[in-house]
């Protein structure tokens, strides 16, 4: 064979992995969760009640818990949303055209699946940004995607939202949409996701898209077994906050000295996941000089799950120049998949 049939034969071959993964770290890995120097958890666990910022749920074990819940027969969410994906994202593919997929809280992109397989059979270009504050998450899942798509290319970002939204540049693709799937809007408070929305809007050019899953409000016997399963995998996470911020501060929480609480609080239409002392008793978190007591029975909110009405959030979307173009829900309108075009 001559050289120049080989390096034709060459060139056939898809890219290496390495080639067509790029991960860049926003802030160093060390930096991530400590947000000016674990300010928002002095704040958080000085005031009354304590709170804690859900963020710190997601260390790479919090990551893999977070998995595991997904697949529990109790936790509706995943499964609902991913029916609706499976039904219409070849809707969503056609509605769009080509596009840059970016994917804010990717996790393992299980349901990205879904979307990618849409856009490839229609002879679509795959390019996908996924966003998460786990590297570890990030680089794994991305490696077995870019395995098992071999056109897809990866630029991963390992940082928060804020983070990332700011650091995005126009698509070289010929759109672009944010994907916002698994109901994580519903982990901000009201005025969060006012500038959450806004935050979107800012990041996407006219004529861009928004991809938005929501959990809609139903009755709180199924509610609440989603958010204190069975099998204690949900305590397991909602703890493992405890053993994340004692490795990030010096911290001495010690686990069997509280227990998970999820309710469904009927007026603020939220799920509320608490950490509750089992008695009085001190922690230190030494890297920020913090001593913190608890009575008996106290509680840390670790997360709220906001559950929406269709109707409003479109109202909201749309006040932000986010319109809704398509709105999918299942066969009992639990959940909700709303296909948003950013304009004037």
């Amino acid at each position: 064979m001559s050289i120049s049939k080989a390096a034709s034969s060459k060139v056939s071959y898809p890219k290496s992995i390495e080639e067509r993964l790029q991960i860049e770290r926003l802030v160093p890995a060390t930096e991530i969760f400590t947000s000016n120097a674990g300010t928002d958890v002095i704040q958080g666990l000085t005031q009354t009640p304590k709170t804690l910022t859900p963020c710190y749920l997601y260390d790479d074990r919090g990551s893999e818990l977070f998995e595991e819940i997904c697949e529990l027969p109790e936790y509706y969410v995943t499964r609902t949303e991913t029916w609706i994906l499976q039904q219409y994202a070849g809707e969503i593919a056609q509605i769009t055209g080509p596009c840059e997929l970016v994917e804010l809280g990717s996790g393992s992109s299980t349901k990205t699946r879904i979307l990618l397989d849409a856009y490839q059979q229609l002879g679509y270009p795959l390019l996908y940004v996924p966003i998460d504050v786990s590297a570890g998450i990030l680089e794994s899942t991305a490696r077995q995607l870019l395995a098992d798509y071999p056109s897809l290319k990866v630029h991963a970002l390992a940082g928060t939202y804020e983070l990332a939204l700011a650091k995005i540049l126009p698509s070289p693709s010929p759109s672009r949409m944010i994907g916002f799937i698994g109901s994580t809007l519903g982990n901000l408070k009201p005025q969060e996701c006012d500038i959450f929305l806004s935050q979107i809007a800012n990041a996407l050019q006219v004529g861009e898209y928004f991809l938005l899953g929501i959990d809609l409000q139903k009755p709180k016997h199924i509610l609440e077994p989603a958010y204190d399963d069975s099998q204690g995998v949900t305590a397991a996470f909602n703890l493992n906050m405890l053993e994340h911020l004692n490795q990030r501060f010096e911290g001495n929480f010690d686990t069997t000295q509280f227990e998970h609480w999820a309710f469904y609080n009927e007026t603020e239409n939220q799920i509320e996941m608490h950490l509750r002392s089992l008695r009085s008793q001190s922690v230190e978190l030494s890297a920020l000089n913090l001593t913190v007591d608890f009575a008996l029975g106290e509680t840390i909110r670790t997360e709220i799950s906001r559950k929406f009405d269709l109707n409003v959030i479109q109202q909201q979307l749309t006040a932000r120049g986010l319109v809704p173009l398509n709105v999918w829900t299942d066969p009992n309108q639990w959940f909700g998949l709303l296909l948003c075009q950013r304009q004037v």
